[in-house]
């Protein structure tokens, strides 16, 4: 379980800092018009700020259950981790994922993007159908699969962590959760979809490319 793969490797004495919310790489106004001020402001200050608190909690109640022994504890509080957990994760990278500036992949990206679907515009096609194809509330994925070494798509839901439930490396997510796109595009997902790809960072999906490969 999630929960108990982080425990393996994180320290339960409180020497580890407090998560914190991350301050994002340009102004909420930045990423207009494709994504409004409006959303920016909510959606990190609000939404992603509650991840983070919520994590906060669940992790000294975890600490505080595995002091006194309390294991039935310890396990109740898997769903908080997993969720507060993920979003804080996948939001951490979605802000980076996104640029109001022009980028392109780099060749080695590219290279592999044709490799693995034929081109970048398959690429978006196909990232675009599984992110507007997923039910509910969740996210699209572009990762790295280093076992075949090859790009994939994969969506997972609610805030489930990609590497966590996938397995794969997360390059590039778009999140498909209303909040994320409501007040601007309504209920059309698939406007909000087409119009990220004008905003992607690809020097940042580029760069955990390189990272990815070299894990």
């Amino acid at each position: 379980m999630f929960a108990l793969r982080r425990l393996a490797t994180a320290p339960l004495a409180g020497s580890r800092a407090a998560h914190s919310l991350p301050e994002l790489p340009y102004a909420y106004e930045a990423l207009e018009p494709v994504i409004s001020r409006d959303i920016m402001c909510l959606h990190h200050s609000k939404h992603h700020q509650t991840y983070v608190t919520n994590l906060n909690a669940a992790e000294e109640k975890l600490k505080a259950a595995l002091s006194k022994g309390d294991i039935s504890t310890a396990i109740s509080l898997e769903p908080a981790l997993r969720f507060n957990g993920g979003g804080h994760l996948n939001h951490s990278i979605f802000w980076q994922n996104l640029s109001p500036e022009s980028t392109q992949p780099s060749d080695a990206l590219k290279k592999a993007i044709e490799d693995s679907f034929g081109g970048v515009q398959q690429l978006k096609d196909q990232l675009s159908a599984s992110s507007i194809g997923v039910q509910g509330s969740g996210w699209g994925w572009l990762g790295y699969c280093s076992k075949s070494g090859k790009l994939k798509i994969a969506t997972c839901a609610n805030q489930d962590p990609l590497q966590a439930t996938t397995g794969l490396v997360p390059l590039l997510g778009i999140d498909v959760w209303e909040h994320a796109y409501y007040l601007q595009y309504k209920n059309v997902r698939a406007d909000y979809v087409k119009a990220i790809f004008e905003i992607v960072n690809w020097k940042d999906v580029s760069q955990r490319f390189e990272k990815a490969k070299s894990c």
